[in-house]
Protein backbone atom coordinates (compact mmCIF):
# COMPACT_ATOMS: atom_id res chain seq x y z
CA UNK A 1 0.00 0.00 0.00
CA UNK A 2 1.55 3.68 -0.82
CA UNK A 3 0.05 6.61 0.26
CA UNK A 4 1.21 10.28 -0.30
CA UNK A 5 3.31 11.69 2.58
CA UNK A 6 1.87 14.47 4.34
CA UNK A 7 -1.50 14.20 3.23
CA UNK A 8 -3.07 14.78 6.93
CA UNK A 9 -1.34 17.79 8.60
CA UNK A 10 -1.52 17.03 12.44
CA UNK A 11 -0.60 20.37 14.69
CA UNK A 12 2.15 19.23 17.02
CA UNK A 13 3.40 22.02 19.94
CA UNK A 14 5.98 20.41 21.36
CA UNK A 15 7.81 16.76 22.61
CA UNK A 16 4.89 16.17 25.09
CA UNK A 17 2.46 16.14 22.20
CA UNK A 18 4.39 14.10 19.71
CA UNK A 19 4.87 11.48 22.49
CA UNK A 20 1.21 11.15 23.32
CA UNK A 21 0.42 11.08 19.22
CA UNK A 22 2.88 8.36 19.33
CA UNK A 23 1.49 6.17 22.67
CA UNK A 24 -1.63 6.46 20.25
CA UNK A 25 -0.18 4.95 17.98
CA UNK A 26 -0.46 1.07 19.59
CA UNK A 27 -4.89 1.70 19.68
CA UNK A 28 -4.56 2.51 16.33
CA UNK A 29 -2.76 -0.16 15.09
CA UNK A 30 -4.55 -2.92 17.39
CA UNK A 31 -7.63 -1.92 15.14
CA UNK A 32 -6.25 -3.92 12.13
CA UNK A 33 -3.81 -5.80 14.25
CA UNK A 34 -3.90 -7.98 17.30
CA UNK A 35 -1.42 -8.71 20.56
CA UNK A 36 1.79 -7.49 18.43
CA UNK A 37 2.37 -4.13 21.22
CA UNK A 38 5.48 -4.81 21.51
CA UNK A 39 6.47 -5.17 18.01
CA UNK A 40 5.00 -1.86 17.08
CA UNK A 41 6.80 -0.15 20.07
CA UNK A 42 10.33 -1.80 18.45
CA UNK A 43 9.55 -0.04 14.89
CA UNK A 44 8.85 3.42 16.95
CA UNK A 45 11.99 3.08 18.20
CA UNK A 46 13.68 2.41 14.58
CA UNK A 47 12.05 5.33 13.39
CA UNK A 48 13.06 7.53 16.11
CA UNK A 49 17.02 6.32 15.80
CA UNK A 50 16.86 6.43 12.32
CA UNK A 51 17.42 2.40 12.64
CA UNK A 52 16.44 -0.59 10.51
CA UNK A 53 14.45 -3.87 11.64
CA UNK A 54 14.35 -7.25 10.90
CA UNK A 55 11.14 -9.17 11.57
CA UNK A 56 11.51 -12.76 12.27
CA UNK A 57 8.56 -14.29 12.75
CA UNK A 58 6.96 -17.84 10.89
CA UNK A 59 4.19 -16.46 7.94
CA UNK A 60 1.04 -15.77 8.59
CA UNK A 61 1.72 -13.34 11.83
CA UNK A 62 0.56 -10.27 9.64
CA UNK A 63 4.07 -9.16 9.46
CA UNK A 64 2.71 -6.89 6.05
CA UNK A 65 -0.18 -5.98 7.42
CA UNK A 66 2.04 -4.27 10.79
CA UNK A 67 3.85 -2.17 8.14
CA UNK A 68 0.63 -1.30 6.51
CA UNK A 69 -0.94 -0.64 9.03
CA UNK A 70 2.04 1.86 11.36
CA UNK A 71 2.41 3.31 8.10
CA UNK A 72 -1.05 4.74 8.13
CA UNK A 73 -1.56 5.65 11.12
CA UNK A 74 2.11 7.68 11.00
CA UNK A 75 0.99 9.02 7.68
CA UNK A 76 3.51 7.77 5.79
CA UNK A 77 4.16 6.08 2.38
CA UNK A 78 5.28 2.63 2.52
CA UNK A 79 5.92 -0.03 -0.02
CA UNK A 80 6.83 -3.82 -0.15
CA UNK A 81 8.69 -5.93 -1.94
CA UNK A 82 8.93 -9.65 -2.08
CA UNK A 83 12.88 -10.74 -2.18
CA UNK A 84 13.29 -13.95 -4.58
CA UNK A 85 16.22 -15.68 -5.87
CA UNK A 86 15.81 -13.86 -9.04
CA UNK A 87 15.57 -10.01 -8.14
CA UNK A 88 17.88 -7.52 -9.18
CA UNK A 89 19.60 -4.42 -7.44
CA UNK A 90 17.65 -2.32 -10.03
CA UNK A 91 14.59 -4.06 -8.91
CA UNK A 92 15.43 -2.41 -5.26
CA UNK A 93 17.15 0.75 -6.07
CA UNK A 94 15.76 1.56 -9.12
CA UNK A 95 17.30 1.80 -12.55
CA UNK A 96 18.14 4.34 -15.98
CA UNK A 97 15.45 3.57 -18.65
CA UNK A 98 15.67 4.79 -22.10
CA UNK A 99 12.92 7.30 -23.52
CA UNK A 100 12.83 6.63 -27.25
CA UNK A 101 10.73 9.84 -27.51
CA UNK A 102 13.37 12.06 -26.11
CA UNK A 103 16.24 9.72 -26.78
CA UNK A 104 17.57 10.20 -23.45
CA UNK A 105 18.22 7.75 -19.74
CA UNK A 106 15.56 8.78 -17.31
CA UNK A 107 16.07 7.40 -13.75
CA UNK A 108 12.93 4.98 -12.54
CA UNK A 109 12.84 5.20 -8.83
CA UNK A 110 12.63 2.02 -7.15
CA UNK A 111 10.84 1.03 -4.32
CA UNK A 112 13.37 2.26 -1.72
CA UNK A 113 11.37 5.79 -2.03
CA UNK A 114 9.33 5.10 0.77
CA UNK A 115 8.84 6.00 4.40
CA UNK A 116 8.44 2.38 5.21
CA UNK A 117 9.86 -0.42 3.08
CA UNK A 118 8.68 -4.30 3.61
CA UNK A 119 11.47 -6.67 2.12
CA UNK A 120 10.07 -9.44 2.66
CA UNK A 121 12.38 -12.79 2.78
CA UNK A 122 15.26 -11.00 2.26
CA UNK A 123 17.39 -14.04 2.84
CA UNK A 124 15.96 -15.26 -0.44
CA UNK A 125 17.56 -12.81 -2.90
CA UNK A 126 21.22 -13.42 -3.39
CA UNK A 127 24.06 -11.56 -2.13
CA UNK A 128 24.45 -9.06 -4.62
CA UNK A 129 20.66 -7.49 -4.21
CA UNK A 130 21.09 -7.83 -0.72
CA UNK A 131 23.82 -5.93 -0.64
CA UNK A 132 22.36 -3.22 -2.61
CA UNK A 133 19.70 -2.95 -0.01
CA UNK A 134 22.21 -2.80 2.85
CA UNK A 135 24.33 -0.02 1.09
CA UNK A 136 20.83 2.06 0.78
CA UNK A 137 20.02 1.28 4.21
CA UNK A 138 23.52 2.75 4.98
CA UNK A 139 23.78 5.65 2.83
CA UNK A 140 20.11 6.81 2.78
CA UNK A 141 21.04 7.21 -0.96
CA UNK A 142 20.66 5.78 -4.44
CA UNK A 143 23.32 6.63 -6.75
CA UNK A 144 23.28 6.24 -10.71
CA UNK A 145 25.43 7.57 -13.17
CA UNK A 146 27.20 9.22 -10.35
CA UNK A 147 24.08 11.23 -9.69
CA UNK A 148 23.02 10.74 -5.79
CA UNK A 149 19.51 10.65 -4.93
CA UNK A 150 18.71 11.01 -1.50
CA UNK A 151 16.02 8.77 0.03
CA UNK A 152 12.61 10.68 1.88
CA UNK A 153 12.93 10.94 5.04
CA UNK A 154 12.18 8.97 7.89
CA UNK A 155 13.44 6.09 5.96
CA UNK A 156 13.54 2.53 7.80
CA UNK A 157 13.68 -0.83 6.21
CA UNK A 158 11.75 -3.62 8.17
CA UNK A 159 13.29 -6.66 6.64
CA UNK A 160 11.99 -10.01 7.40
CA UNK A 161 12.77 -13.78 8.14
CA UNK A 162 10.93 -17.21 8.31
CA UNK A 163 12.86 -18.82 11.33
CA UNK A 164 11.72 -21.95 10.42
CA UNK A 165 12.54 -22.66 6.18
CA UNK A 166 15.97 -22.26 5.20
CA UNK A 167 16.39 -24.46 1.92
CA UNK A 168 17.17 -22.26 -1.01
CA UNK A 169 17.96 -19.05 1.19
CA UNK A 170 21.12 -17.01 1.27
CA UNK A 171 21.21 -16.16 4.75
CA UNK A 172 22.61 -12.74 5.93
CA UNK A 173 26.41 -12.34 7.13
CA UNK A 174 27.24 -10.97 10.30
CA UNK A 175 28.92 -7.68 9.34
CA UNK A 176 25.57 -7.16 7.65
CA UNK A 177 23.00 -8.29 9.65
CA UNK A 178 24.93 -5.67 12.63
CA UNK A 179 23.50 -3.13 10.24
CA UNK A 180 20.06 -3.91 11.89
CA UNK A 181 19.28 -1.66 14.80
CA UNK A 182 16.48 -4.13 16.27
CA UNK A 183 15.92 -7.58 15.61
CA UNK A 184 12.05 -8.21 16.43
CA UNK A 185 10.57 -11.55 17.31
CA UNK A 186 6.68 -11.40 15.69
CA UNK A 187 4.97 -13.86 18.10
CA UNK A 188 1.92 -15.87 17.33
CA UNK A 189 -1.20 -14.35 19.13
CA UNK A 190 -2.40 -16.13 22.36
CA UNK A 191 -5.64 -18.09 22.04
CA UNK A 192 -7.85 -14.85 23.09
CA UNK A 193 -6.18 -12.76 20.47
CA UNK A 194 -6.52 -15.36 18.11
CA UNK A 195 -9.80 -15.52 18.81
CA UNK A 196 -10.41 -11.52 18.08
CA UNK A 197 -8.66 -12.32 14.37
CA UNK A 198 -11.24 -14.30 14.01
CA UNK A 199 -14.35 -12.73 14.74
CA UNK A 200 -12.89 -9.24 13.26
CA UNK A 201 -12.87 -11.12 9.92
CA UNK A 202 -16.08 -13.17 10.60
CA UNK A 203 -17.41 -9.39 10.95
CA UNK A 204 -16.07 -8.18 7.34
CA UNK A 205 -12.72 -7.30 8.48
CA UNK A 206 -10.93 -6.90 4.97
CA UNK A 207 -6.85 -6.51 5.99
CA UNK A 208 -6.64 -4.69 2.63
CA UNK A 209 -8.94 -2.01 3.58
CA UNK A 210 -7.25 -0.31 6.12
CA UNK A 211 -10.07 2.97 6.11
CA UNK A 212 -13.01 0.73 6.47
CA UNK A 213 -11.17 -0.96 9.39
CA UNK A 214 -11.44 2.52 10.72
CA UNK A 215 -7.57 3.19 11.11
CA UNK A 216 -6.41 6.52 10.87
CA UNK A 217 -3.38 9.06 11.12
CA UNK A 218 -2.50 9.97 14.45
CA UNK A 219 0.51 11.55 14.22
CA UNK A 220 2.97 12.84 11.64
CA UNK A 221 6.26 13.32 10.29
CA UNK A 222 6.70 15.99 11.86
CA UNK A 223 5.85 14.28 15.13
CA UNK A 224 8.38 12.18 14.41
CA UNK A 225 10.88 15.07 13.95
CA UNK A 226 9.94 16.63 17.39
CA UNK A 227 10.12 13.33 19.39
CA UNK A 228 13.98 12.68 17.63
CA UNK A 229 15.03 15.94 18.74
CA UNK A 230 13.44 15.44 22.19
CA UNK A 231 15.45 11.61 22.55
CA UNK A 232 18.12 13.48 21.44
CA UNK A 233 18.30 15.82 24.79
CA UNK A 234 17.91 12.51 27.21
CA UNK A 235 20.60 13.00 29.50
CA UNK A 236 22.61 9.46 30.48
CA UNK A 237 25.01 9.56 33.07
CA UNK A 238 28.46 8.54 32.97
CA UNK A 239 27.68 5.05 34.67
CA UNK A 240 24.80 4.17 32.60
CA UNK A 241 27.26 4.76 29.63
CA UNK A 242 29.66 2.47 31.54
CA UNK A 243 26.90 0.22 32.12
CA UNK A 244 26.57 -0.42 28.23
CA UNK A 245 30.03 -0.91 27.72
CA UNK A 246 30.30 -3.59 30.46
CA UNK A 247 27.43 -5.28 28.36
CA UNK A 248 28.92 -5.06 25.07
CA UNK A 249 32.16 -6.41 26.50
CA UNK A 250 30.94 -9.27 28.54
CA UNK A 251 29.47 -11.18 25.75
CA UNK A 252 32.76 -10.97 23.29
CA UNK A 253 34.32 -12.74 26.56
CA UNK A 254 30.94 -14.92 27.13
CA UNK A 255 32.04 -18.78 26.54
CA UNK A 256 29.04 -20.15 24.81
CA UNK A 257 29.54 -16.90 22.10
CA UNK A 258 32.12 -17.05 19.00
CA UNK A 259 30.69 -13.51 17.95
CA UNK A 260 30.02 -10.78 20.83
CA UNK A 261 28.54 -7.26 20.20
CA UNK A 262 30.79 -4.91 19.03
CA UNK A 263 31.11 -0.99 19.12
CA UNK A 264 28.48 -0.65 16.72
CA UNK A 265 26.14 -2.50 18.98
CA UNK A 266 27.44 -0.18 21.97
CA UNK A 267 26.26 2.80 20.01
CA UNK A 268 22.69 0.73 18.70
CA UNK A 269 22.15 0.56 22.80
CA UNK A 270 22.83 3.73 24.24
CA UNK A 271 20.04 5.31 21.25
CA UNK A 272 17.20 2.56 21.42
CA UNK A 273 17.26 2.81 25.84
CA UNK A 274 17.31 6.61 25.19
CA UNK A 275 14.52 5.97 22.46
CA UNK A 276 12.62 3.83 25.83
CA UNK A 277 13.19 6.25 28.36
CA UNK A 278 11.55 9.28 26.33
CA UNK A 279 8.45 6.88 25.47
CA UNK A 280 8.22 6.19 29.22
CA UNK A 281 8.01 10.03 30.07
CA UNK A 282 12.25 10.47 31.56
CA UNK A 283 14.39 12.64 30.33
CA UNK A 284 17.45 10.46 31.59
CA UNK A 285 18.12 6.80 30.98
CA UNK A 286 18.00 4.89 33.98
CA UNK A 287 19.18 1.03 33.96
CA UNK A 288 15.77 -0.55 33.22
CA UNK A 289 15.63 1.47 30.17
CA UNK A 290 18.90 -0.35 29.32
CA UNK A 291 17.69 -4.18 30.06
CA UNK A 292 14.01 -3.35 28.51
CA UNK A 293 15.89 -2.67 24.79
CA UNK A 294 19.17 -5.15 25.12
CA UNK A 295 17.40 -8.63 23.86
CA UNK A 296 16.06 -6.67 21.07
CA UNK A 297 19.55 -4.35 19.98
CA UNK A 298 22.13 -7.16 20.56
CA UNK A 299 20.35 -10.50 19.65
CA UNK A 300 21.46 -10.77 16.33
CA UNK A 301 25.12 -9.25 16.28
CA UNK A 302 25.92 -12.28 18.89
CA UNK A 303 26.90 -15.83 17.02
CA UNK A 304 26.57 -19.00 19.37
CA UNK A 305 29.32 -21.68 18.90
CA UNK A 306 28.42 -24.86 16.87
CA UNK A 307 28.09 -27.34 20.65
CA UNK A 308 26.30 -24.52 22.94
CA UNK A 309 23.49 -24.31 19.78
CA UNK A 310 23.25 -27.99 19.32
CA UNK A 311 22.48 -27.91 23.54
CA UNK A 312 19.22 -26.29 22.46
CA UNK A 313 20.74 -23.49 23.95
CA UNK A 314 19.07 -20.18 22.61
CA UNK A 315 21.21 -16.18 22.05
CA UNK A 316 18.09 -14.76 24.01
CA UNK A 317 19.52 -17.16 27.14
CA UNK A 318 22.78 -16.18 26.84
CA UNK A 319 21.92 -12.32 26.77
CA UNK A 320 19.66 -13.06 29.88
CA UNK A 321 23.04 -14.61 31.68
CA UNK A 322 25.14 -11.31 30.99
CA UNK A 323 22.40 -9.13 31.87
CA UNK A 324 22.66 -11.04 35.54
CA UNK A 325 25.98 -10.89 36.07
CA UNK A 326 27.38 -7.72 34.66
CA UNK A 327 27.05 -5.21 37.83
CA UNK A 328 24.11 -2.68 37.50
CA UNK A 329 25.15 0.91 38.47
CA UNK A 330 23.24 2.42 41.52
Amino acid sequence: MSRPTGTTELPTTGPDDARAALHRLRTEVGKAVVGQDSVVTGLVIALLCRGHVLLEGVPGVAKTLLIRTVATALDLDSKRVQFTPDLMPGDVTGSLIFDPRTAAFTFREGPVFTNLLLADEINRTPPKTQSALLEVMEERQVSVEGARRPLPDPFIVAATQNPVEYEGTYPLPEAQLDRFLLKLTVPLPNRDEELGVLRAHHAGFDPRDLTAAGVRPVASAADLAAARAAVGRVHVAEPLLGYIVDLCRATRGTPALELGASPRGATALLGTAKAWAWLAGRDHVIPDDVKAVARPTLRHRLRLRPEVELEGVGVDAVLDTVLATVPTPR
